[in-house]
Parts: structure tokens; C-alpha cells; sequence
């Protein structure tokens, strides 16, 4: 239940004491303005419009967020990996903020609590967690500026989760690491996708993963993206040895 929903029959005064306190300990610093953090966690659905008949909800924060996320991210690689070119710095990047890692780490800090909104939780996508993540990474830099901006992500994003090392060898898509090395090596693929309903009718994709016109790997899934990346990991745990000496 959303820590709004629980407090609403409390007055004002108590409502934002009580939100500003929980909202404290997941800083780690203390807030000035609440406001800017009530609207990190307002959902379009709550149709909500400020004095000027602007939408309130939390899109344009996740924007913002997704952006102060990415610059503190790299400059944090460029000053720990000063021999990284570009392409690695980008590279490892995209592994650190990959929506996979930002659904994580909204979990992590169960930010859902504190949404608001006229659609149940059980009807959002699992990207709602990253969603509102960023969006709290674009209250704090509004409210404190950069420096607390940073810091947040240092001690939530980078102190706990940032290997170097570890972060080299994860693999992000195994369906770019396909195309990447089908393309290197002039092979033809393609990606055969076909509606399967599977078991009691729920609504699955099928796919056959095709290279120089032999089928390769099949796999299914909830989603095309899904059944792709699935049939890709498994081609490549099939090619692995090639693949790794590209």
C-alpha cells in the first residue's frame, strides 16, 4: 500500500512529516523542499495540474534524473579508468545504468511505497522501479544542486555496486554481442518470430535465431525483445569460444 494512501487521514502537517522523515533515510541527508520529492512520486494516472494547468507527475524528473545518473556515472569511470577509450568508457556506462541494474536498485530502496497513483501497483511494469528511481535523482538535484546529487549516487549506485573489474565481464545483450559478431564475420542471421499461445492460451513469442541459414537457437518468451534476447543467449553460450576471441 502506498505510504500515501496510509497517512491520508492524517492531517497535512503529519502526512509530509511523516513522508519527509522516510524520505531522510533513504538520502541520507535531510530534504528542503518535499514538494519536489512528493512529485518523484506521482503518477500521471493522479491527473494532478499545477497553478499553470502543467501535468504533475513525475516524467519530466525521470528525464532529469536519467541524465544526472549518466554524468556522475562517467565521471566516475573517466577518473577510475583512465585508460579507457571511449568506446569502453560508453561501454561501461551502459552496464551500470542498463534498465535491468535502475529496476534493482528502485527495488532495493522499495520506492514504490510512496507512488501515487489511480492504477494499482500489480498493473505497473517491472521498469516502474527504474523509473522512479531517476526520478528521485532529478528531486535531489533540484532541491540540493549537484554536490548532494552526487553524493546520493555515490553511496546508492557506485560505493555498492561499481566493480571495475566485474563490471567488464558482464554482458548486458547477448542479442547486440550476436549481432556484433555475425557482422564482424560477415555470417547472415535473422531473427524468425512467430505468436505462440503455449500452455492454457497465454500470449507467448517464438523464436528461431538463424545464422548462414541454419537454425541455431529457439526460445520463448512474453515479449518479442525477450524471446530474442533468450534465443541470443543461447547461441552464444553455443558459439561462446568464437564469439570471445572477436
Amino acid at each position: 500500500m502506498s505510504i500515501f494512501k496510509k497517512i491520508f487521514s492524517k492531517s497535512r502537517s503529519q502526512e509530509d512529516g511523516i513522508f519527509f522523515d522516510s524520505i531522510q533515510k533513504i538520502l541520507g541527508f535531510p530534504p528542503i523542499s518535499i514538494q519536489f520529492y512528493k512529485k518523484a512520486f506521482t503518477h500521471r494516472s493522479s491527473n494532478r495540474l499545477d497553478e499553470n494547468g502543467h501535468p504533475i507527475n513525475y516524467e519530466r524528473l525521470e528525464f532529469l534524473g536519467d541524465a544526472m545518473l549518466s554524468a556522475v556515472i562517467a565521471a566516475h569511470l573517466f577518473n577510475k579508468a583512465p585508460a579507457g577509450d571511449e568506446g569502453y568508457l560508453t561501454k561501461m556506462r551502459s552496464k551500470i545504468v542498463s534498465r535491468e541494474h535502475l529496476n534493482d536498485l528502485g527495488k532495493d530502496l522499495n520506492l514504490v511505497q510512496f507512488i501515487e497513483s489511480k492504477v494499482p501497483l500489480q498493473h505497473f511494469g517491472e521498469n516502474i522501479h527504474g523509473n522512479i528511481f531517476e526520478s528521485l535523482i532529478g528531486a535531489i538535484y533540484l532541491d540540493r544542486g549537484y554536490s548532494y546529487c552526487e553524493k546520493f549516487i555515490q553511496n546508492s549506485v557506485i560505493s555498492p555496486y561499481v566493480d571495475i573489474t566485474r563490471l567488464e565481464g558482464k554482458v548486458i545483450s547477448y542479442k547486440s554481442l550476436v549481432i556484433e559478431w555475425c557482422q564482424k564475420e560477415k555470417k547472415i542471421f535473422h531473427y524468425d518470430i512467430f505468436e505462440d499461445n503455449g500452455i492454457g492460451g497465454e500470449r507467448l513469442f517464438g523464436v528461431k535465431l538463424s545464422i548462414d541459414d541454419k537454425v541455431v537457437a529457439r526460445a520463448r518468451a512474453t515479449s518479442k525483445k525477450k524471446a530474442e534476447e533468450k534465443a541470443s543467449q543461447r547461441a552464444y553460450f553455443a558459439f561462446q569460444e568464437k564469439m570471445d576471441k572477436k
